[in-house]
């Protein structure tokens, strides 16, 4: 099989054509251009085996970036496995968001609650030499992909174990931020979502119970006149900024994503 033949085989069985031409590509060790000029090349067995079963399982809904294992975000390249969520641009919103917020504070404190790959926590402190951050998560697989990313980037963050706030017991931050799960138990979304952790993607019931249990217990950890920054479902910022001012929160706001859609809300600690 050619070059151009395997292409359109994968096209044929569901495979976007650029997804298809970025997997051979991949499996060949060529960049995509590569493709162009050599259509008529003949795929070894080898590569021809290997790029068939991506095929397959990207034709499955199998996420790009699980299939070779890493997705850039905020100019950093991550390493990803299915025990994270795929990091999405619209969440680098709440990284430009946060960086304006720790702007001319010096030695920020700063945690990331629900951290997964770690992409949060590694683009701000990327971006802030000084920053001392601390990112969470429940999920002992996830901070073993964080940790990974960390070392491998070169880029010194902390991680703990745990349950939103719990891991932080006495601990106060300038600002706070979360990309927590968020979709309702019963969104038809899900269903194009489940080759990603359902941990991370849904609290069940109306979705908005992981929102709630980090509103209601970010005073105790947050310095005054703290930021925090909670990224949410496209309907759901009013609600979130309704919490935000019952707990005694102000200047609370909500910043769209790349795609204009409300995406993160937050506020201040009094």
């Amino acid at each position: 099989m050619t070059v151009d033949e395997a292409l359109r085989a994968a096209v044929a069985r569901g495979v976007e054509r650029l997804d298809a031409q970025l997997l051979l590509a991949e499996v060949l060790g060529q960049p995509r251009t590569w493709l162009f000029a050599h259509g008529d090349d003949p795929l070894n067995a080898d590569h021809q085996a290997r790029f068939d079963t991506w095929a397959t399982r990207r034709a499955a809904g199998e996420p790009f970036a699980y299939l070779v294992g890493r997705k850039e975000f905020r100019g950093l390249t991550l390493q990803v496995s299915p025990a994270v969520l795929v990091p999405r641009p619209d969440t680098e919103t709440l990284v430009e968001w946060a960086l304006e917020c720790l702007a001319g504070i010096e030695s920020p404190r700063v945690a990331d609650l629900g951290t997964g790959s770690g992409a949060i926590a590694l683009a701000l402190r990327a971006a802030l030499v000084d920053a001392h951050i601390t990112a969470t998560d429940v999920s002992p697989d996830a901070l073993a992909v964080a940790q990974g990313n960390a070392t491998r980037l070169g880029l010194g963050v902390e991680f703990a174990t745990g349950p939103w706030w719990m891991p932080l017991a006495g601990r106060r931050f300038h600002v706070v931020v979360s990309n927590p799960p968020y979709i309702a138990g019963n969104d038809h979304h899900l269903d194009a979502l489940t080759h990603e952790p359902r941990l991370a993607l849904t609290p069940e019931g109306d979705g908005l119970q992981a929102l709630r249990d980090i509103v209601a217990g970010a005073a105790g950890h947050l310095e005054p006149r703290g930021w925090l920054l909670l990224e949410h479902g496209y309907d759901q910022a009013g609600t979130v900024a309704e919490l935000l001012r019952d707990h005694g929160f102000t200047e609370v706001a909500t910043r769209h994503d790349l795609g204009g859609v409300p995406r993160c809300t937050g506020g201040r600690c009094i």
